[in-house]
């Protein structure tokens, strides 16, 4: 699992995170070229003042102990004030605004452009963000800027296993500082629970977490409170482990003077300190791989699936595909309207133009671009607003030509998720790229969360480019909100985050990485709020035989079954301390109060009405395996889970299975989420032939679809829309005909997303022609 070695610049504030990320990266086999430090502005060359400047980017306090680090650790230092102040408060930075070189954030651009002009071979950047998405995304804005690598190795640190055999803790971090032999110590207070008598403890040790977690206790402190996220209290690293610090740092007590800004906030101010020589005999045995800590690659819940999947023979798969019963008891069978599917959202497909000159992919690309600024433009919307795309690529080698394009219609910050395969010649005849993207329409639903880690860390893959992990928005019926948020994630790939490699071959690697990727999407899911998937498909690169195809689909629909447990298992979650030890065992006693304690659920079980709480077989979204030509990176698989939904009130989710409908070759899922003004209903159709690679004409396979999707509807006592139209349609292409119909100067037909798939298989690994995924908003029973 090692990484290629990287020549990092560390940021340091002087707190414990950074210099701890720094450990982590020489862990890594990450070399530090150079030591980077903002200070506050001063009159005077360094002098202390009697002020904190408090600044939301960067920790000032203990900045005149700064220069001490150079010969403490034989790593040359470089310094420069900061000027600006914190202009742009909003979570995300974005630097495209005019106003943006007043920002303090600027002050590090300037000061790491002055570093790579003397250490040019630095390719990295390292800093200490831990659950702050405002000062990863300030690090990861500049770092980006300048060519250099972000690694974040302590990001969501505080959810990621702990060791092995030990209890959950929230402050797990400090404990593994201590381990590692950093001595941190606080300097600053600003939290009601901390007060004077906290400063100058060692807050990486057992005694010092104690003692701040106690203290906080009192008072009902936050996530993260333990570690200081909320700027409960600040930091300076006095010393670490010998192959890093040859010289440990001291502060005489006579020279440490107490300033009482207010407010609680109280914090020491530093004169006299001097370097001391260390003892070292006890830390030469030590070294980065013994003293720091990696933490496991998989959460239980995951190695348990690994575990299972791996265990599990072919023979022994087995599907449980349970029948939901037809009567919608909460939800109604007599509804007051039906409205079209997709009235939130626009969708495109888009090609090049046919008198495009399609001999390079760069031209190609350029054209889909053109006319994606066109359309979006013509519906009075801006390319920042397009929340998911899929890019089809004839060859997976042509990803870096095309994204360098692509790229230019996202300069802002949260670009769209994005799933990008290859279908090989499965595309239409001269073409080599296919474009499918999802926007709301104007004034639909404007406003939008993204998540957008480009930092290397432990807890899921960077995204280094132009996407992000996931897009949140608003869903909305007829321009009225439903209180709803649908959440769009990016393809999930089997990368190892710290590294960004797929793991090494082996007889297992298969298996790790079906269930890897699968605990990415989790992870960032979980992250998003997402309390259920509408429905998911997981790609695999194409197999050597139909039979390792079929294998590669059941182990992906095992994991998948799996990955959404039962009630039981939330039940166990929450029981697995007594509620004594929740409240008074000092061990076990979290810092969150009430609110703050509530988790986030993937699946959320309390949303599904209570009888199918008692059949969570039956609560299982849809599932398929496609077969495409190649993935990112040369992985096994990806997986993309189609939507994720947030803020779903309890009891309200309903789905229902037609394991046959009208016809015995079609099966039938209808998710129904209810809202307080309209049901939404995702619905999966899937054809399974009765024989293999039977063929049909296109146009003859949609008017199936249509009539299909409409006996399906009306099976539960609804009107069909009119003229239903899928949003998104997987299809086997060798039995499908006239795939690609002409309409002259406009080039190939592609009325909607179609992702044409050498197979297509079920979690049950049967064969499956086509699948094919509607939406439609209902309004509210007649009867309420």
């Amino acid at each position: 699992m090692a990484s290629e070695s990287l020549n990092v610049i560390a940021l340091i504030s002087g707190g414990k995170d950074s210099f701890f990320n720094l450990l982590h990266c020489i862990r890594h086999g990450h070399r530090i070229v150079a030591l980077a430090n903002l200070f506050p502005a001063v009159d005077g060359a360094n002098e202390a003042v009697d002020d904190d400047l408090n600044s939301f980017m960067y920790q000032t306090v203990g900045h005149e102990v700064i220069p001490l680090y150079a010969a403490a650790t034989g790593l040359p230092l470089y310094r420069q004030p900061i000027r600006g102040g914190a202009l742009h408060h909003e979570r995300d930075y974005d630097y495209t605004s005019g106003e943006h070189k007043a920002d303090e954030t600027e002050s590090m651009l300037l000061l790491l452009r002055a570093i790579k002009d003397r250490h040019p071979e630095a390719n990295a950047l390292c800093s200490g963000a831990i659950l702050s998405t405002y000062q990863r995304t300030r690090v990861e804005s500049v770092a980006m800027r300048l060519g250099l690598t972000p690694l974040a190795y302590l990001w969501k640190y505080p959810v990621l296993p702990s060791p092995v055999n030990e209890v959950a803790d929230d402050a797990q971090l400090l404990r593994d500082m201590a381990v590692a032999g950093l001595d941190a110590r606080i300097i600053k207070v600003a939290s009601a629970g901390l007060d004077e008598g906290h400063l100058w403890e060692r807050v990486s040790s057992a005694e010092g977490v104690n003692r701040v977690k106690s203290a906080l206790r009192k008072f009902g402190a936050p996530q993260g409170a333990a570690l200081g996220e909320g700027g409960e209290f600040e930091t300076l690293v006095l010393d670490g482990p010998a192959w890093l610090f040859k010289k440990r740092i001291n502060v005489p007590e006579e020279t440490r003077r107490v300033i009482n800004e207010g407010g609680g906030s109280t914090w020491v101010m530093l004169r006299g300190a001097q370097l001391q020589d260390k003892h070292t005999d006890a830390d030469e045995a030590t070294s980065p791989e013994s003293s720091i800590r990696s933490p496991e690659l998989f959460d239980s819940k995951f190695q348990s699936i690994l575990d299972r999947v791996l265990s599990t023979k072919t023979a022994e798969y087995r599907g449980e595909e349970a029948s939901g019963a037809l009567a919608l008891r909460i939800l109604g069978n007599k509804f007051s309207t039906i409205l079209e599917e997709d009235d939130d959202f626009l969708r495109f497909s888009v090609l090049a133009k046919p008198s495009a000159d399609r001999t390079s992919i760069e031209v190609e690309m350029q054209s889909i671009v053109s006319q994606i600024e066109g359309l979006v433009s013509s519906s009075s919307l801006d390319t920042a607003q397009i929340t998911n795309t899929t890019i089809i690529l004839r060859n997976m080698a042509d990803f870096p030509k095309i994204n360098a394009e692509y790229g230019k219609l996202f300069p802002r910050a949260n670009p769209p998720s994005r799933v990008t395969i290859s279908c090989g010649h499965l595309l239409p005849s001269g073409f080599s790229v296919m474009v499918f993207l999802t926007v709301p329409k104007s004034g639909v639903n404007p406003h939008r969360n993204g998540l957008h880690v480009q930092s290397r860390s432990y807890w899921a893959p960077a995204n280094i480019g132009p996407y992000s992990q996931a897009i949140d928005v608003a869903l909305s019926s007829k321009t009225e909100q439903t209180g709803l948020r649908a959440i769009y994630i990016a393809g999930q790939i089997p990368l190892i985050p710290f590294s960004m490699a797929l793991p090494p071959p082996s007889e297992t690697s298969h298996g790790m990485q079906v269930v890897l990727s699968l605990q990415h999407l989790w992870r960032i899911g979980l992250e998003m709020k997402v309390q259920l998937w509408t429905s998911a498909v997981a790609y695999f690169a194409k197999s050597s035989s139909p039979d390792e195809m079929k294998s590669n689909a059941q182990a992906a629909g095992l994991a998948w079954r799996l990955a959404h447990g039962s009630p039981e298992d939330d039940e166990d979650d929450e029981n697995e301390l007594d509620p004594w030890d929740l409240k008074y065992n000092f061990q076990h006693m979290t810092l969150a109060g009430d609110e703050q304690k509530a988790r986030a659920r993937l699946p959320d079980w309390s949303t599904f009405t209570l009888r199918q709480q008692n059949e969570p077989e039956s609560c299982i979204p849809p599932f398929f395996a496609a077969e495409v030509e190649e993935l990112p990176r040369q992985s096994t698989v990806e997986w993309h889970a189609h939507v994720g939904l947030s803020q779903i009130e309890e009891t309200s989710v309903e789905i229902v299975h037609h394991p046959e409908t009208t016809s015995s070759c079609w099966r039938a899922w209808h998710v129904f989420v209810r809202t307080a003004t309209a049901t939404l209903v995702y619905t999966t159709l899937a054809h399974v032939p009765s024989r293999d690679h039977e063929s049909t004409n296109w146009e003859g396979l949609r008017k199936e679809l249509s009539a299909l999707y409409a006996g399906s509807v009306r099976a539960l006592g609804l009107t069909p829309p009119v003229s239903p139209t899928p949003h998104l349609a997987y299809i086997e292409a060798v039995s499908v005909t006239s795939l690609w119909s002409d309409v002259g100067d406009a080039g190939p037909s592609v009325p909607f997303a179609m992702i044409p798939c050498h197979t297509i298989w079920s979690a049950n690994g049967e064969r499956i022609k086509c699948v094919a995924m509607y939406k439609m908003t209902l309004g509210l029973p007649l009867n309420e």
